[in-house]
């Protein structure tokens, strides 16, 4: 067997190890590998095509049984065309995993895989940690640091799968025994070219499933229920009036009371949503106990860089919130507080960015930055106050510190990418919140 992997970052890497750990050749390639891609080519004894196309490419396409691309290749990629077009099956490291752990000696273990424009890496981390506190060794993959390829080797009983759409796209057979839902917004269009590629890729988690495993869907958001609707498996909703909705103060469930929304670190809507939304994933698999949700959605205190505070000082509080980089998320953001100085942009995924500027009522102040600073600027135009620009993060800090006002928050919410300025969101949150320490600290 030989298979072509294109794209060697974080996923691409674990599955040519894990192809080469099976005897099955991974032909490797990628438009501008990394030393670290070369070392590993090294390692497996082999080279890096770089950037192959035209015939090359064609040859490289018919000579595999299948193309596995890495989740940064986007559908309008040429490998994608000329597998296609040579009828060679596309292959995601979701698939090969689940295939892999199907063989298993023993047993295949449980998956319950997360999907959702926003809120899906938090509730990847609440149902893992649901699980662990139920008595069970679990580890979260996909999506994470550790693609699930990597996490079959891994000791555990249980794993939680960060699923983006980029994994979900090329799916064949991945059927987690449960597959949540979170939301729906668009995203990545520069990757998936439409809001309809996109919510059919994300649909892809329920595809593969049978009648014995379930589906976990928002039932209030119409796109992810437009989907839900055709699913064969047992299906289960969350959110107001579904199976899993909060009343009279509690999170409540089939299986009874959860926890009082008081005893949750923090009540904003969208951590409510999420800790139903996780709950139901890890009890309707049965891998969890009332008495395990209850004890990590009382211990649990949020994620790095979402909605995070990071800084306080003369009355005014600071939220690192890097990781929203869609209008939708930031716009979630922005409804948790009750007067904002927000600062906004970086790259832009080709999204309509008006959507951030739903709640004027909340803005004091827009701080604009990075490539889309003036599509930010157009967006908050006749909206907010003042909007300002920015050329660096220490500038949009200090403008910020400016502005805000006792009671206020500072809210980097950039509804846009950070490969602008930044390797990524967590290297952009840690500079605002370095900066924000610092203002915190002294008199604007």
């Amino acid at each position: 067997m030989r298979a072509l992997v294109y794209g060697l970052g974080v996923a691409g890497e674990a599955v040519a190890r894990a192809l080469h750990q099976r005897g099955i050749e991974a032909v490797l390639a990628d438009d501008e590998p990394s030393e670290r891609a070369r070392a590993l080519a090294d390692e497996l004894g082999t080279q890096v095509q770089v950037a192959p196309a035209g015939p090359d490419l064609a040859g490289l396409v018919a000579e595999a049984d299948y193309v596995v691309p890495a989740p940064g290749v986007p559908d309008r990629h040429r490998v994608i065309a000329a597998a296609q077009a040579a009828g060679v099956p596309l292959r995601t490291e979701l698939d090969l995993a689940f295939e892999w752990e199907q063989r298993r000696p023993g047993g295949p273990r449980p998956m319950v895989a997360i999907t959702g424009t926003d809120g899906k890496t938090t509730v990847t981390t609440l149902a893992t940690e649901m699980v662990r506190a139920s008595g069970r060794t679990v580890i979260d993959a996909g999506n994470t640091d550790v693609p699930l390829v990597a996490a079959l080797d891994r000791d555990v009983d249980v794993f939680v799968v960060e699923a983006a759409s980029f994994r979900l796209r090329w799916l064949t057979c991945f059927a987690p025994v449960v597959g949540t839902w979170i939301n729906l917004a668009p995203d990545h269009l520069d990757w998936h070219g439409d809001v309809d590629s996109y919510a059919q890729a994300k649909a892809r988690i329920w595809e593969f499933q049978e009648p014995a495993d379930t589906a976990v869907a928002n039932l209030e958001d119409p796109v992810v229920m437009h989907y839900a609707d055709s699913v064969v498996s047992r299906l289960v909703t969350f959110g107001a009036g579904g199976d899993y909705t909060e009343s009279d103060g509690w999170l409540r469930s089939p299986h009874g009371p959860l926890l009082p929304v008081s005893e949750l670190w923090r009540q904003l809507p969208h951590d409510r949503t999420n800790a139903l939304a996780a709950a139901a994933s890890v009890l309707e698999a049965g891998l969890a106990t009332p008495d395990g949700v209850r004890t990590a959605l009382s211990a649990f205190r949020g994620i790095h860089h979402r909605i995070e505070l990071v800084a306080q000082g003369h009355g005014v509080a600071w939220y690192d919130d890097s990781k929203a980089t869609t209008p939708h998320a930031a716009i979630t953001a922005v409804r948790g507080f009750e007067s904002v100085v927000l600062i906004a942009g970086g790259r832009n995924k080709d999204l309509d960015l008006r959507p951030m500027a739903a709640e004027p009522q909340r803005m004091r102040a827009v701080v604009a930055i990075g490539e889309a600073a003036d599509e930010v600027a157009s967006a908050f135009a006749g909206v907010c106050p003042v909007v300002t620009g920015a050329a660096t993060m220490a500038d949009a800090v200090k403008q910020a510190q400016g502005m805000a006002r006792a009671g206020d928050v500072v809210l980097l919410s950039p509804g846009c990418a950070s490969f602008d300025w930044y390797r990524g969101y967590a290297q952009r949150g840690d500079d605002f919140a370095r900066a924000a320490r610092a203002a915190a600290g002294s008199r604007p």
